[in-house]
């Protein structure tokens, strides 16, 4: 494949699923070469590095757990070893990067009066430490002119008593896109937020069970339908591209118009 991200390297965590695997896939069409970063679903992370080779893209898996101690060191080590693997193909040279994407992340569905202390834990570690680890360690290996991107959420921004923890993990991402974006900048490297709303992913199946929820979820976006991961996707790539060149620190809506 070619195209506008031709021999620039990305990695994507979360890769295997919904926005992340609409993402790697959209990448990979642009020419981009791809890690897809996944936590435990090797068989759906293998097929979509399958399923983008088999349509002439460059494609290779990465394993890391996040959330757990050294997940950001043991995800890089994954990340050269598999360019290793693929060192023939000139996949990885030297392990650099040109696009980091933040997709990985931990869901909470808790009001804070039945929020658990350990699965607030596990929700921080997964959604704001391990980003901002994961771009520490890779600052050395990001190229000038790179392009860091983190999916946010609507969460953080519209009242979710619901989504409480994920909400405040997901605010912390956004002050995290505001600030590195300043500390970059002089390298020419943007850094950039998406904030979906509802997207239909497979964490989404009480929407498919109950039509009557979904119709009221619909009610609130303004362009008349639920997101497809194809949707955010397509905002990714456009911040990943030259042409997004001149977007940086923001946090971009990706909701439709969601609650406006």
């Amino acid at each position: 494949m070619s195209g506008a991200l031709e021999n620039k390297v990305a990695l994507v965590t979360g890769g295997s699923h919904g926005i992340g695997r609409a993402t790697v896939e959209r990448l990979a069409r642009d020419g981009a070469t791809v890690g897809v970063g996944y936590g435990h679903d090797e068989p759906a992370a293998r097929d979509t590095v399958e399923r983008i080779r088999k349509d002439g893209g460059r494609a290779f898996a990465v394993h890391a757990e996040l959330g757990t101690t050294g997940d950001a060191a043991r995800l890089w080590a994954a990340f050269d070893e598999a360019g290793k693997e693929e060192a023939g193909k000139e996949y990885v040279p030297d392990g650099q990067l040109d696009i980091l994407v933040h997709n990985a992340a931990k869901g909470s569905f808790a009001r804070l009066a039945d929020l658990p202390e350990d699965e607030f834990d596990q929700v921080i570690a997964v959604n704001v430490k391990a980003p901002l680890f994961i771009t520490k360690l890779a600052l050395p290996r990001l190229r000038d002119g790179g392009r860091i991107i983190t999916v946010s959420s609507l969460a953080a921004t519209v009242a979710s008593p619901e989504l409480l923890a994920y909400g405040v993990s997901k605010a912390a991402l956004n002050t995290f896109t505001r600030d590195l974006a300043v500390d970059l900048g002089p390298r020419g490297i943007t850094v950039n937020a998406v904030s979906p709303g509802i997207v239909m992913t497979r964490n989404s199946q009480y929407l498919r069970d109950d039509q009557g929820l979904a119709a009221q979820q619909v009610a609130r976006v303004a362009l008349g339908r639920l997101g497809e991961p194809e949707d955010v996707a397509s905002i990714i790539a456009f911040l990943a591209s030259d042409e997004g060149r001149w977007v940086t620190g923001q946090v971009i809506d990706a909701s439709g118009g969601t609650a406006l």
